[in-house]
């Protein structure tokens, strides 16, 4: 009997390991060799990980509060290009156009309103002007006739079409100054780098939702070149509204 049973063992048990481990093998097979789903493509801004201690009232940007602020290193200029004015002026922005985009709004200084106007762009008086080897820092809401158009550029690849794009900026001293668009920023809430730039970058920042969205879109130019401007495209006359 014994003997039996080992005869039946040897013949029987070596069938079950091979048929366990064809069935193993096969749904091995079908684990590796099936193509891996490819996950969805977000249109999603670049992680901008350095985050910064809380930005000073003073340095956030224009009507918005936030405890945190992402700081991405800001990119400057390469040496200013020639004819570029370096001499203090008390030129001041009066126009910014960025054909590209159908974007030419008037800039004006910005009053006593809690609010910005509507139908124009500002600058930021605690910033520089063109020429002046600082930031200049033009904001305007995202409606129509404004920088609408900057915001859906935006959107689109992180706002990779607009690199290389030519912002102007018109004076009150009849020049306009050309900057190139270098960088993309959405969802930002500090304004810390433009106050820390050691050289002349244009920003332009306008806004990603309705009244109380915390998150604003930066585009930075840097210096290009300067060319005189006829005095009736450097002047346009501004219509300065409260936003209805």
């Amino acid at each position: 009997m014994r003997t039996l049973l080992r005869s039946l063992a040897a013949r029987v048990v070596p069938g079950l390991l091979i048929a366990l481990g064809v069935t193993l093998v096969t749904a091995g097979m079908f684990t590796y060799t099936s193509p891996v789903e490819q996950g969805p493509v977000l249109d999603q801004p670049p992680v901008m990980v350095s985050l910064a201690t809380p930005t000073p009232a003073a340095t956030q940007a224009p009507y918005l509060t936030g405890e945190e602020s992402f700081a991405p290193s800001t990119p400057l200029p390469a040496a200013l290009p020639a004819g570029w004015p370096t001499e203090p002026s008390s030129r001041v922005a009066t126009r910014v156009v960025v054909r590209e985009l159908s974007v030419d709004v008037p800039v004006i200084e910005p009053g006593d309103e809690d609010y910005p106007l509507c139908g124009v762009a500002m600058y930021l008086p605690k910033l520089g002007q063109p020429g002046g080897g600082r930031s200049v820092y033009l904001y305007a809401h995202a409606r129509f006739g404004m920088f609408l158009p900057i915001l859906d550029a935006s959107k689109i690849r992180n706002g990779q079409k607009m690199l290389g794009m030519i912002a102007d900026v018109y004076t009150s001293d009849d020049l306009v100054f050309h900057y190139e668009i270098i960088q993309v920023r959405r969802h930002q809430v500090s304004l810390a780098d433009a106050f820390s730039a050691t050289a002349e970058l244009l920003w332009l920042q306008t806004s990603e939702g309705p009244r109380g969205t915390v998150g604003k879109t930066q585009v930075v130019a840097r210096p290009h070149s300067v060319s005189p401007a006829n005095p009736a495209d450097a002047h346009p006359r501004p219509r300065p509204r409260v936003c209805d």
